[in-house]
């Protein structure tokens, strides 16, 4: 069986080179993805754009009008951290859509990635933080209202706490959420996630994976899951523009290879977001990425 791979080509928007968010890894990580002959090519992968209907049962209704109608106040549009162009709310929109798509495949081949999402620091009411809609949040919703999973189970280890996922399901018992994040990272003001692993500056792969393990024995506890979703996110590496640990590209390997394995043990199914990764080089940066991809591929 081949890993299911959610990946469509709005996925990449047009943005200023010299922006800080590096834009152009998304296609750079589908050449990889293809060049390892991981990508293939089957509409049933493709996502179509989240409508309104949708978002609106993760997002406050008035914010998702705004932002559809580019009518964004521009302290939202500060607030995100990127323009307000038709083809930024596009990215975002296919990019929840394809999350949900990913979640749907988990569900029956037991686990499928998503070649974007992670936008973790988007919350009910705003985008924050280079998200505009929460992706995982949106798919979360949506198969809660199609009775397709109801306890699940967030894993973020993207280096920056997921506030936006964890004020999203601050009331819903049925969602746990769990984020491994560089404690003194943004954002400066976290919110509550059901179990938080503040980590310190400058940690690396040892200690790293020593914490991961505890959390997700910790995890265990309230199991079991309908569903996992993973913010694999590679700002943890040490070479990372926004990161403030200190993994390898091992490091990175072994993390992931561990939250496959722990789901797969639990015979839970788990659907992999991209998450962030930052610097000067996309290339780099998508090889990065590509990791995930490999590991969840080996457990197919």
């Amino acid at each position: 069986m081949t890993l299911p791979i959610i990946h469509h080509p709005e996925y990449m928007a047009n943005l200023n080179p010299t922006h800080r968010f590096p834009m152009s890894k998304y296609g750079y990580l589908r050449e990889a993805l293809i060049e390892r002959k991981l990508l293939v090519d089957d509409p049933a992968l493709n996502p179509e754009p989240a409508n309104a209907e949708m978002l609106i049962q993760a997002h406050d209704p008035a914010y998702v009008a705004r932002a559809l109608n580019e009518s964004l106040t521009n302290e939202e549009i500060k607030r995100i951290g990127l323009p307000q162009t038709e083809q930024i709310i596009r990215r975002a929109r296919f990019a929840a859509a394809g999350t949900l798509l990913a979640a749907h495949h988990a569900l029956e081949s037991g686990i499928a990635c998503n070649a974007a999402g992670g936008s973790h620091h988007a919350r009910f009411e705003h985008g924050a933080g280079y998200c505009v809609f929460n992706d995982v949040a949106v798919a979360v919703r949506a198969l809660q209202a199609e009775s397709a999973a109801n306890r699940i189970l967030i894993i973020d280890c993207d280096v920056h706490q997921g506030d936006g996922t964890a004020a999203i399901f601050t009331a819903d018992r049925n969602v746990l959420t769990v984020s491994l994040h560089a404690e003194k990272n943004f954002p400066f003001r976290k919110v509550a996630s059901d179990l938080d692993v503040p980590l310190e500056d400058g940690m690396g792969d040892e200690a790293y994976l020593i914490a991961l393990h505890r959390a997700l024995s910790q995890a265990s506890l309230a199991g079991p899951f309908d569903l996992i979703f993973y913010n694999a996110g590679v700002d943890v590496h040490e070479s990372d523009r926004l990161g403030r640990l200190s993994l390898t590209d091992g490091g990175i390997r072994a993390r992931d290879a561990a939250v496959f394995d722990w789901a797969k043990t639990r015979n839970e199914p788990i659907a992999s977001v991209l998450g962030g990764g930052y610097g000067s080089d996309p290339s780099t940066i998508a090889q990065r990425h590509v990791i995930m991809f490999e590991e969840a591929a080996k457990r197919i």
